[in-house]
C-alpha cells in the first residue's frame, strides 16, 4: 500500500496527480481534513479558504482532463502563505487587529506565480504582527505551538508556516524573512527554510515591514521541494522595482552538489552564547563536509557583534514610515471614538497595533527624529554597509559560510516575552546576511538532548541559490534530520485527515 497523501512532498504529490493516481481535489481536501484535525491544538492557521480550494482543485483537474495541465510543476498541490502576503479574497491581516477584515483584491507577485504553476492555496498561516517577532506570540489572534513540543515556540515571525509544514498539514509554505524570519522557525520546527537573495522574489503583494530587507521565502521539509516551489517564485517583476533579472534557478538545483566548494567556518558564530547541542551538531556538520573533500577553512565577519542593533535601528526606522498608513481612514480598523483627525488617528493605532509594533514604531520615529537622525539612523547604515563588505570580502574565497541558525533550540511560550533584547538575540545568526542581502538557507542539522531540532544555515554569495541548495542536498541525502517527524504530525500514513492510499 502506498504512501498516505499527508507524507508525500510537494513533488511526489505533483507527480501522482500528473499520472491520474490521485486528483487535485482530493490531495486539497486530505490537507483540510488535517488542517480540521490538527489546528485546534497547532493553531498555524488563521483563515482557511476551503471553498475556493476546492474550486481551485476542481478546476485544476478538470483541466487534467483536457490534457492541458502536463507543464504545470506543482499542479494540484497545496500550499499554504502566510497571512502578511496578500491573497485575492482570501482575508489577509499581518496578524493585526487593525487589518482584521481586509479582503484584497489581488494576489501578490509570488501568490500569482504558485496558482500559475498549479499549486491550491489552502489558507493563511499566523505570525507576528506585521512580521514584528521571534516566536509569533506577537501574534493579536492566536498562539501557534511547536509541533516538536507543545510548551515551544515555533519561531517567528513565520511561525505559522513553519509548523504547518513540520506537522505534515502541507507540503510547502511560504513565509518571509526580514531578519530571519524564515530561517529561524525552520530551524525550531525542523524544516528548510530559504531566504533569497534580496531581488530574487518580487515584493509586490508582500506589505511592508521594512522594505530594504524584506525577502519572500520558501519553506518545504526537504530541499528538493524548495528547490522546485523557489524556482516556480522567484524572477523578476516590473510591478517591484527592486526585483532583479538573474539566472532562473533550476528546480532540480538541490541534486545538483557542486563538485568542488569551500566552505567558511565563523568563529563569530561559535561564541559562548552558542547551546552545547547546537555547537556538536554544527562541528558534525563541519566534519560531514570535510570528510566528503569539501574544503573548511576559518572566517572573520569582525562586524558581526553590531548586527542586532544595526539591525533594529534600520528595521524599526523604515517599519515606523512603512505603518504610517494605517490610519482608519483609507482601509483597515476604525476607532468609534468620536473626535477631530488626530484623535482618530491616535484611537486607531492605540487600539489597532499590539505592543510589539508600537515598540518598533516609537523606537524607529525616535531614531529617525531630528537631531538623532545621524547619531542612530545614518550611522546604522554606515556599519551595514561595513557588515556586506565584510561578507563580500569573505565570499570572494569561500562558497559558502556556515554557522547555526539560531543559537538555542526552540524556548518556551513566554520565556522572553518580559525581556525583547533576550527575544531579539534569537536573531542574531540570521541577521547579517539580510543586511547583506545575501541568500541564506536552514536545514535540519541535528536534535538536542531534549529533543528538540537544531538548524544549520549555509550563506551564500548574491544569486548563488543553486549552490546553496546543492551543498544542503548532498548533506540531506545522506543524513536522517530531515525524515523525523514531530510528535503532532502523528504516526506515518495513520489517522487525521491523511487522506488516500
Amino acid at each position: 500500500m502506498s504512501r498516505a497523501l499527508a507524507d508525500l512532498s510537494a513533488r511526489e504529490l505533483a507527480g501522482r496527480i500528473r499520472r491520474r493516481e490521485v486528483s487535485a481535489l482530493e490531495a486539497t481536501r486530505a490537507v483540510l481534513d488535517r488542517i480540521a484535525c490538527l489546528d485546534p491544538s497547532l493553531e498555524a492557521f488563521l483563515c482557511v479558504a476551503s471553498d475556493r480550494a476546492e474550486a481551485e482543485a476542481r478546476d485544476l483537474d478538470a483541466r487534467a482532463a483536457a490534457s492541458d495541465r502536463s507543464d504545470l510543476p506543482l499542479g494540484g498541490v497545496p500550499v499554504a502563505v502566510k497571512d502578511n502576503i496578500v491573497t485575492l479574497g482570501i482575508e489577509t491581516t499581518c496578524g493585526s487587529r487593525i487589518l482584521k477584515g481586509f479582503i484584497p483584491p489581488y494576489d501578490a507577485t509570488c501568490v500569482a506565480r504558485l496558482r500559475q504553476a498549479g499549486a491550491v492555496i489552502v489558507g493563511k498561516t499566523n505570525c507576528d504582527e506585521f512580521g514584528m517577532g521571534s516566536s509569533t506570540e506577537a501574534s493579536a489572534f492566536k498562539l501557534t505551538r511547536n509541533p516538536w513540543a507543545p510548551d515551544r515556540v515555533p519561531g517567528g515571525s513565520s511561525g505559522g508556516s513553519a509548523a504547518a509544514v513540520a506537522a505534515r498539514v502541507v507540503p510547502a509554505a511560504l513565509g518571509t524573512d526580514t531578519g530571519g524570519s524564515v530561517r529561524q522557525p525552520a530551524a525550531f520546527c525542523g524544516v528548510v527554510g530559504l531566504r533569497p537573495t534580496y531581488g530574487r522574489v518580487s515584493r509586490y503583494g508582500l506589505v511592508a515591514f521594512a522594505s530594504s530587507l524584506d525577502q519572500v521565502g520558501v519553506i518545504t521539509r526537504d530541499i528538493e521541494d524548495c528547490a522546485l516551489v523557489s524556482s516556480v517564485i522567484f524572477g523578476r517583476d516590473p510591478r517591484d522595482s527592486t526585483s532583479v533579472e538573474a539566472e532562473p534557478l533550476s528546480p532540480s538545483a538541490a541534486s545538483e552538489a557542486p563538485g568542488k566548494a569551500t566552505i567558511g567556518v565563523a568563529r563569530e558564530f561559535l561564541g559562548p552564547g552558542v547551546d552545547g547541542d547546537v555547537k556538536y551538531a554544527i562541528d558534525m556538520a563541519v566534519g560531514f563536509y570535510e570528510a566528503r573533500g569539501f574544503e573548511v577553512k576559518p572566517v572573520a565577519l569582525p562586524h558581526t557583534r553590531y548586527g542586532v542593533a544595526t539591525y533594529y535601528i534600520i528595521a524599526d526606522a523604515e517599519a515606523s514610515s512603512n505603518l504610517a498608513r494605517y490610519d482608519g481612514v483609507r482601509y483597515g480598523y476604525r476607532s468609534p471614538v468620536a473626535g477631530d483627525l488626530e484623535a482618530l488617528y491616535s484611537a486607531t493605532r492605540g487600539e489597532g497595533f499590539g505592543s510589539e509594533v508600537k515598540r518598533r514604531i516609537m523606537l524607529g520615529t525616535y531614531t529617525l527624529s531630528a537631531g538623532y537622525y545621524d547619531q542612530y539612523y545614518l550611522k546604522a547604515q554606515k556599519v551595514r554597509t561595513l557588515i556586506a563588505r565584510d561578507f563580500r570580502e569573505v565570499l570572494r574565497d569561500v562558497d559558502v559560510i556556515l554557522t547555526p541558525t539560531a543559537p538555542t533550540p526552540a524556548f518556551r511560550i513566554g520565556e522572553k516575552l518580559d525581556d525583547p533584547l533576550k527575544m531579539y538575540l534569537s536573531d542574531v545568526f540570521t541577521i547579517t546576511p539580510s543586511l547583506a542581502g545575501l541568500p541564506a538557507i536552514s536545514l535540519p542539522c541535528g536534535v538536542a538532548a531534549d529533543g528538540l531540532p537544531i538548524g544549520l544555515q549555509l550563506v551564500g554569495r548574491p544569486f548563488a541559490e543553486g549552490t546553496l541548495l546543492g551543498l544542503a542536498g548532498c548533506f540531506e541525502r545522506e543524513t536522517p534530520w530531515h525524515e523525523m517527524r514531530p510528535p503532532a504530525a502523528g504516526p506515518p500514513g495513520e489517522g487525521c485527515g491523511d487522506g488516500g492510499k
